[in-house]
């Protein structure tokens, strides 16, 4: 396909057709990191939560973490983002050139987590951080906005939103500053079925549009499939399945071979 026929989103960068349907990591251009995770071992107190796990992610991939309640999950992304220190281990992150660096990562978690007595524009503006004058803030928020289909909500108070809005809003504050890594934390658990659909539909097209690197991790096993290039099963701290998911995008859930793949991960998981 030709550049010419390519359309642009608000951030300007190409937006390729649906029909395409490829992931970040195939495209040179992905501003995604890619993730190394060597030895990463995680205990509170005398409690160990994470074992030795070794993991490599590429730069541009939506990996979806499933597993058991208490397995590790939201501990591995807390540590990734820095909200919390390993016990031992190491975790580095790798640019297009090879060489570590130190990556924009934002986080979303199951609650929206916005600030009551703020707008919804000035919730977003945080995710800008310090250092950006006002214009420029408030445009990038406005742009943030319109890539969760969210821009005539700017001016509202979140208590006037739904709560599929509402974590749209929390997922555009993650977006404002074009992270290269994005985790995102059960982000769909508390939404009702078919805002559920919806915003599956919206992380999938903004993480195809920017192509940051994403983790994801979710209960349902079944959005995990529709989702991801690739899924892993923690049990008990340790990695006990990794399973790429080579499926054309967009993927219709309860497919024959999409159902196959589940039943491999449920068989992970209550083995």
């Amino acid at each position: 396909m030709s550049i010419s026929a390519r359309t642009k989103n608000v951030w300007g960068r190409d937006i390729e057709p649906e029909y395409e349907a490829r992931s970040p990591r195939q495209r040179r251009d992905t501003p995604g990191v890619g993730i190394r995770i060597e030895g990463l071992s995680k205990s509170f107190g005398d409690v160990p939560v994470l074992h030795d796990l070794d993991l490599d992610v590429p730069a541009g991939q939506f990996l979806a973490i499933v597993g058991k309640s208490g397995c590790g999950k939201s501990t591995l992304l807390r540590l990734l983002v820095g909200l919390d220190t390993p016990t031992s281990g190491r975790i580095s992150f790798v640019g297009a050139d090879g060489a570590e660096t130190e990556p924009s990562s934002r986080i979303v978690f199951q609650e929206p987590r916005l600030l009551p007595w703020a707008s919804i524009i000035d919730n977003v503006i945080v995710g800008l951080g310090e250092g950006v004058d006002r214009r420029t803030a408030r445009r990038k928020a406005e742009a943030a906005l319109a890539e969760v289909q969210l821009a005539e909500k700017a001016p509202e108070w979140p208590s006037r939103l739904s709560g599929g809005q509402r974590q749209r809003a929390a997922l555009a504050r993650a977006l404002v500053s074009q992270p290269g890594f994005l985790a995102l934390d059960e982000p769909l658990g508390a939404l009702d079925a078919l805002t559920r659909i919806t915003m599956q539909a919206l992380i999938e097209r903004v993480w195809r549009e920017q192509g940051f690197t994403a983790l994801f991790v979710t209960h349902d096993v079944g959005e995990a499939v529709a989702l991801a290039d690739r899924v892993i099963v923690l049990d008990e701290g340790r990695i006990a399945l990794d399973i790429a998911i080579d499926h054309p995008r967009p993927r219709q859930r309860g497919a024959a071979d999409l159902a196959e793949i589940e039943g491999r991960l449920l068989k992970g998981i209550f083995k």
